[in-house]
């Protein structure tokens, strides 16, 4: 399973903000949407970064209150780590593993954005792909006996 499939059940539509937007506005757009990430693009669509709860997070750890006043710019996570919607779903796994992160947006053949998936979209396809194989199997055993 590719990432492709992901994003032919689950939609190509992409969450962002803009730089100057704050972090107070940022978590709003986080909980409206029931997500845990944002991406940052400038007025062009250019993708500019990511700001995660967790980077929220480590903000009002290390700046207190002060960190409501930051914007998008001064939270985000400048490098990205993308995929391609070719991808198998078992080495975007692996890459959320290895780099310990937990959104990865997901760049067409020319760069351009083609959506984003989560770890959870991540686990939801390779647990359907998991049971899709277990029933086949059992079908091949039971017309084999």
């Amino acid at each position: 399973m590719t990432i492709s499939r992901i994003l032919a059940h689950k939609g190509t539509q992409v969450i962002s903000v803009g730089p100057q937007d704050g972090a107070l506005a940022i978590c709003r757009t986080l909980a409206q949407h029931r997500i845990g990430a944002v991406l940052v693009r400038d007025e062009a669509g250019q993708v500019l970064g990511i700001v995660s709860e967790r980077d929220l997070v480590r903000a009002l750890a290390s700046r207190g209150e002060e960190a409501a006043a930051l914007q998008a710019s001064q939270l985000m996570t400048r490098v990205l780590h993308t995929v391609a919607p070719a991808t198998r779903v078992c080495d975007a796994l692996a890459m959320i593993t290895d780099r310990r992160v937990r959104h990865l947006p997901v760049l067409d053949e020319r760069g351009q954005l083609a959506g984003m998936v989560s770890i959870g979209d991540l686990v939801k396809a390779r647990i359907e792909e998991a049971e899709q194989e277990a029933s086949q199997l059992r079908d091949y055993v039971a017309s084999a006996g």
